[in-house]
């Protein structure tokens, strides 16, 4: 996780990180606080200091956790779930999303899926069908457009490339 590479870079220390929060054995002192701000700033991260802003996170987070723990929810709408998880409406969420993001739920979410596509691309025994069937794409087509718009490469491209580029699935972020 990127925010545990910020932690272990400070010489902070944590009892716990888990995507969306960090709990910390000790409270930071405000230069430590200041700094670690920083640090999440770089990633595109900010520390949730509104409730709206916890409200963002937790849809952050929830997305994440559809790609760890429940894979076989990609293919079924993301509102209802984000508005139970969140206790929410879902155009309030998504415009707090958007107005403090830059990019909308959506936007978002179908990163996160690109950039997991990336990580079971680079797997050899994972084939382009698979992949866009895995992540809910109802045809390869659809599927290699999205993933060709937002990474420059075709899927094919892209697997067939010496350098695969990925990132964290929590360190994909709007505008902070």
């Amino acid at each position: 996780m990127a925010v545990k590479d910020v932690l272990n870079d400070m010489g902070l220390s944590y009892a716990e990180v888990k995507l969306g929060s960090a709990l910390f054995l000790h409270e930071l002192q405000p230069l430590q606080l200041q700094q670690f701000e920083k640090e999440l700033g770089l990633l595109g991260f900010s520390i949730a200091k509104s409730r709206e802003m916890v409200w963002v996170e937790t849809v952050k987070f929830t997305l994440i956790q559809l790609f760890e723990k429940e894979p076989s929810a990609l293919n079924a709408p993301i509102s209802p779930l984000l508005t139970e998880k969140v206790g929410v409406d879902y155009s309030r969420l998504s415009q707090l999303f958007s107005n403090s993001q830059g990019k909308t739920i959506e936007q978002y979410f179908i990163e996160l899926k690109i950039e997991k596509a990336k990580e079971w691309l680079s797997i050899e025994e994972i084939n382009i069908s698979q992949t866009a069937w895995k992540l809910g794409y109802g045809s390869v087509q659809y599927f290699s457009s999205q993933f060709k718009k937002i990474t420059g490469l075709t899927p094919s491209e892209f697997k067939k490339s010496s350098e695969k580029p990925r990132k964290y699935l929590d360190s994909i972020a709007g505008k902070g």
